[in-house]
C-alpha cells in the first residue's frame, strides 16, 4: 500500500511508520522536519506545514491507500484535508482523543459523543481548546468528507517514550517525597501503551473495513488510588497524595470522575488488546530503574 503519515517521528507516530515499513508499504512521512528519525532509505520524507492548504495540495497531487493524520488539530484542519484528499485517499485514519468526551463516571462509548450530526464551527487550533478541537475535527470529517474516514480515540497513551512524561511525573514525585495532587483517588482511568497504539493504527488503517469512531484503550482500568500503590510498590517509598496542591503539583492522571473508555467495538470488529495491568507495572519499572 502506499501510505502517507502526518506526524511519523516520535512517539507512537514513530512506531507507526516501523510497523508500516516492516510490513513492506510504500510510507511517506510529512513533518515540520524539526525532528530527526532513524528510518533512512526506507521512507520517503516530506517537509510541511500540517495547516497549510497549499501544502497540503501538494501531497495530493499523488494518490494515497491510507493516509494517518496524527496532528489535525482543528475544524479548519480537518476542512483543508477534505478539500485536498478528495478523491485520493482510499481511507483516512485520523487520530482523536478520550477527550471528545463530556460524560463522565462510566465507561464511554463511540455513541456517547456523536460527530455525524455535532454542530460545525469552524476555526483554527488556536480558537479551541484541546478537545473541542477534536470533536470539531470529528464532525468536519464526518459531516463533509467524501472518502472513507475511522476517527481513532485513544485515552492516555503512555509508554517509555513518551515525550510528555506524565506517568513519570508520578514516579519523581513519588521519589522526591513530593505532593501530587489529585482530588479522588477512587476515579477509575484506562490508558493504552505506545506499541499498542501503533499497533492498531496499523490494524485499522491497513488490514480492517472499520469506519467512523472507535474507541482503543487496553482491557481493564485502574483506580488512582491503587495507581499509586504500584508507583509506591516500584519505588519503596510512601506517596504524598493530597486532594489539593500546587498548580505544578497536580497530577496529569488527577481526574475527578471516573473516565475511560469502552472498547468492546474494536474488539468485535477482531482486534485483541492487552490488559493493563500486565504492561503498566512493567513500565513503573522501567521509568524506576531509570531514576
Amino acid at each position: 500500500m502506499k501510505i502517507l503519515v502526518f506526524g511519523g517521528t516520535r512517539f507512537f507516530g514513530k512506531k507507526l511508520v516501523a510497523r508500516l515499513v516492516t510490513a513492506g508499504h510504500d510510507v511517506t512521512i510529512a513533518t515540520r522536519g524539526k525532528t530527526a528519525d532513524d528510518f533512512g532509505d526506507s521512507v520517503k520524507r516530506v517537509v510541511m506545514n500540517r495547516e497549510s492548504r497549499e501544502h497540503l495540495f501538494c501531497l495530493a497531487q499523488e494518490k494515497w491507500d491510507v493516509v494517518y493524520d496524527n496532528i489535525c488539530f482543528s475544524p479548519q484542519d480537518a476542512l483543508y484535508a477534505i478539500a485536498a484528499f478528495q478523491d485520493k485517499v482510499g481511507k483516512y485514519v485520523y487520530t482523536s482523543s478520550l477527550s471528545v468526551y463530556s460524560a463522565r463516571d462510566r465507561a464511554l462509548v463511540e455513541a456517547d459523543f456523536n460527530p455525524f450530526y455535532y454542530e460545525i464551527v469552524t476555526g483554527s487550533r488556536e480558537d479551541f481548546d484541546y478537545g473541542e478541537g477534536k470533536r470539531l475535527a470529528e464532525a468536519v470529517f464526518f459531516q463533509k468528507a467524501g472518502f472513507p474516514v475511522v476517527a481513532v480515540r485513544f485515552p492516555i497513551v503512555l509508554g517509555p517514550d513518551d515525550y510528555t512524561g506524565r506517568l513519570e511525573f508520578h514516579v519523581n514525585h513519588v521519589l522526591a517525597k513530593e505532593e501530587i495532587g489529585m482530588p479522588n483517588g477512587e476515579a477509575e482511568i484506562g490508558f493504552i501503551s505506545s506499541d499498542e497504539a501503533a499497533e492498531f493504527l496499523e490494524w485499522v488503517g491497513t488490514k480492517s473495513d472499520l469506519t467512523g469512531p472507535v474507541n482503543a484503550a487496553s482491557d481493564s482500568v485502574y483506580r488512582l488510588d491503587a495507581l499509586m500503590q504500584l508507583i509506591e510498590t516500584a519505588t519503596g517509598t510512601t506517596a504524598l497524595v493530597e486532594e489539593v496542591t500546587e498548580d505544578n503539583d497536580d497530577s496529569p492522571f488527577g481526574i475527578e470522575k471516573t473516565y475511560y473508555l469502552d472498547n468492546s467495538k474494536a474488539r468485535a470488529a477482531g482486534f485483541v488488546f492487552q490488559d493493563l495491568h500486565d504492561w503498566l507495572p512493567k513500565l513503573i519499572a522501567y521509568h524506576v530503574s531509570n531514576k
